[in-house]
């Protein structure tokens, strides 16, 4: 907490970047309100405001520079670490270690991936079923 993020939307955080329209980097430069439940240097947690579970946190990094993971995987693996370990540390945070929870990447429309601002999942707080139809 305390990232200072400026009018023109620089942070003081490493590798950030926004993009006109995109409603996570307003999310980021609080243009637009979330219910934050986690930050680091790199990455900031909310609440999902259409959950799909009764625990259902976003965890997406200060960049807007991957669009999906496969990008972000290949482009900053040490990213792609840092939203995992953020995403294990909100379940923690959220009592959902023991009972179990999900971390879901969607990638491309197919997916169903409707903003393209590389973000992770978290799922919990009840059984969540089996994925996807048959």
């Amino acid at each position: 907490m305390g990232q200072e993020i400026t009018a023109s939307g620089e942070s003081s955080a490493a590798d950030t970047t926004f993009e006109p329209g995109c409603i996570f980097c307003s999310i980021l430069r609080r243009a637009i309100p979330a219910t934050v439940v986690q930050e680091t240097e790199r990455t900031l947690a909310f609440r999902d405001i259409a959950p799909q579970a009764p625990t259902h946190v976003l965890v997406i990094p200060r960049t807007h520079a991957y669009p999906n993971a496969a990008e972000l995987a290949a482009g900053d693996p040490g990213l792609t670490a840092e939203l995992l370990r953020a995403g294990a540390a909100v379940a923690a945070a959220e009592g959902l270690t023991e009972d179990g929870y999900r971390m879901v990447f969607n990638t491309g429309d197919y997916a169903g991936q409707t903003v393209y601002h590389v973000h992770l999942h978290v799922l919990g707080g009840d059984a969540l079923g089996r994925f996807g139809t048959p």
